[in-house]
């Protein structure tokens, strides 16, 4: 059941993640959220041009893994939601730093350099939603499950 939970909770805080950094991108031309498809740095897997769905597909099996590995903390002992927020946040801190190797390694896509401070903040923001979704998808979840027994 933690498998489980963990795979609803990230795929639904990754699509989310995924969607706010789109929009973004829409409304302020800062392209994020071509940053957080960019996978043209990586060996044997830059051969191909992968699909903008495709691309979409790796970036929530990311987020299906920290959806686990958040669920499988969380139900280690009953922790408020005030903990599991710091648990998420402290979980999910070096997303919010990625922003930068990214940036850097980037060969060919027509992302932010990693000077762009206004870019991170964006990328700090869109990443701190994602954070903030796991705790509430978690208690959501928790209380469905509750509700149904």
């Amino acid at each position: 059941m933690k498998v489980l939970k963990g795979l609803w909770i990230g795929f639904w805080s990754g699509l989310i993640l995924g969607l706010l950094l789109k929009w973004m991108q829409a409304v302020t031309g800062v392209r994020n959220y071509e940053l957080l498809l960019n996978v043209d740095f990586i060996p044997l897997v830059n051969q191909v041009n992968w699909s903008e769905l495709t691309e979409f597909v790796f970036h929530l099996i990311i987020s299906l893994v920290i959806g686990i590995v958040y669920v499988y903390i969380a139900k280690r002992r009953r922790y408020t939601f005030g903990q599991l927020t710091i648990i998420s946040l402290v979980l999910t801190l070096p997303t919010y730093l990625l922003f930068f190797p990214l940036a850097i390694l980037a060969v060919e896509a027509d992302v932010p350099e990693p000077t762009d401070m206004g870019a991170f903040l964006y990328w700090i923001l869109a990443h701190l939603t994602y954070a903030l979704l796991l705790p509430i998808l978690y208690k959501t979840f928790e209380r469905k499950n509750a509700a149904s027994h």
